[in-house]
């Protein structure tokens, strides 16, 4: 087995290195740490001022974060209905590509909601069920950042609705104007979203999460963020849930020699763009592969606007050449990959195989982008390895299952001496005695 461990530093002579002899399988799948004492450590404070000062310090955080003094977070009626206004004039192609990307992700979400479960009569007069809830308040984050993430807004706001969740709360930062970005505002209208407030990063984890004067207080917030947010989430995660660990995104790519090297290059570098912190890999069977995909994403990154951006995360971006394609998918699935692309012949006989991936897109046509905006699945995924024990967010996501039970006379009767047997031996007389008494 042969790698390059850093990619940008190898796009003109490739220095393919032994890895046995120098990495373990764990080592090259390790992802790149971030300190998290001291993000936690800056996090609790703010957490703690949000606590005891509540708006007050919200917009301290704001105009220090970003740049901006607010009288009042809460996105009004004619903001969103201007957004929309400029976005139909001057960008119309856009309202109708979030119309369409709207469309195919209620299509797939609507198939993922069951309401209950069949009845099973476990005992002969004992019948078990569960019946389907929406989380009633759930908090919906949205970066701003270096990009305006709306397409997850359609991810998380789509599902939600579909649950039936009565109060969605979005938050997210404000730009320097003080207003939200329209393409947010026209995508939170299209999916039925109204109550927005301009408050990003940590602070407004913890303001969904602990509640404001004016931010509500939420059972469970979904989103995505830099490193301090996802810091937040996780300090709050005992007293409100969180949709997922997130970290920086990351893609695996899996080629045998027929893969097309302009669309692995391609798949690479639409995941490096996404910012300095994530991860492209390229595990394939064919030396040739490796070596012409890295001439291609040289090519194609000086023609990117986010090249600087992309550059910095090839550097900690890798690609591994395997004997075979059993070996590749050993590795992807030690990996655990948000995205996994399949740029493999046969890709349809992989697919039992793969027990760890956030996402799989499956053929050379399939890009992650494809994903990621509009041909139906959800992209808020788990990352940094956490794909080996959890989903994707889902309709699901957003509710509970509750489990329900009826007991008939004849049912008691046919199961009370297992009970009581079973609550004698641990003791538990009262237990016992509730099973009795109904026996009598």
């Amino acid at each position: 087995m042969k790698f390059i461990k850093n990619i940008s530093e190898n796009f003109n002579n490739p220095n393919f290195q032994n890895f046995t002899n120098q990495f373990t399988l764990h080592d090259l799948c390790k992802r790149s740490g971030i300190d998290y004492d001291k993000v936690f450590e800056i996090v609790s404070e703010i957490e703690s001022n949000i606590i005891t000062n509540g708006d007050a310090e919200l917009k301290a955080l704001t105009e220090k974060f970003d740049g901006v003094t607010l009288d009042n977070f809460l996105v009004t009626s004619e903001e969103i209905t201007f957004a929309v206004q400029i976005i139909e004039k001057e960008k119309p192609e856009l309202i109708q590509a979030i119309k369409q990307a709207h469309a195919n992700i209620t299509k797939f979400h609507n198939a993922q909601k069951r309401n209950s479960t069949e009845k099973i009569e476990t005992t002969k007069g004992v019948e078990c069920w569960q019946e389907f809830r929406a989380i009633e308040k759930v908090g919906l984050y949205i970066p701003g950042g270096t990009a305006p993430l709306f397409s997850t807004l359609l991810m998380l706001a789509i599902p939600a609705q579909i649950a039936g969740c009565k109060k969605r709360v979005l938050c997210t930062p404000p730009q320097k104007d003080g207003k939200i970005h329209p393409a947010i505002l026209a995508t939170a209208h299209i999916a039925g979203v109204s109550e927005i407030y301009k408050v990003g990063g940590s602070q407004a984890i913890f303001a969904m999460a602990h509640g404001t004067e004016t931010i509500p207080k939420v059972d469970k917030i979904f989103g995505p963020g830099n490193s301090f947010v996802t810091a937040a989430k996780m300090k709050i995660s005992g007293h409100t849930a969180i949709d997922m660990p997130a970290g920086p995104s990351e893609v695996l790519v899996l080629s045998d020699e027929t893969g097309n090297v302009e669309f692995i290059a391609s798949d690479l570098l639409s995941q490096a763009e996404h910012g300095t912190d994530s991860q492209a890999v390229l595990i394939t069977t064919c030396e040739k592969v490796a070596q012409k995909t890295l001439e291609e994403i040289e090519k194609q990154l000086s023609k990117l606007n986010r090249n600087e951006v992309a550059l910095e995360a090839l550097k900690s971006s890798f690609i591994v050449v395997c004997e075979t394609v059993e070996e590749a998918i050993e590795i992807s699935n030690e990996y655990a990959p948000e995205h996994l692309i399949l740029h493999v012949k046969n890709w349809k006989n992989l697919l039992s195989n793969i027990t760890n991936a956030g996402s799989v897109f499956c053929g050379e046509f399939t890009p992650e982008s494809a994903g990621d905006y509009a041909s139906g699945t959800n992209h808020t995924l788990p990352t940094s390895g956490f794909a080996r024990s959890f989903s994707g967010v889902s309709v699901e996501s957003f509710g509970k299952w509750i489990t329900f039970q009826h007991i008939t006379q004849q049912g008691i009767e046919n199961l009370g001496d297992t009970i009581e047997i079973m609550a004698e031996e641990e003791g538990l007389d009262a237990h016992k005695n509730a099973v009795v008494v109904r026996r009598r």
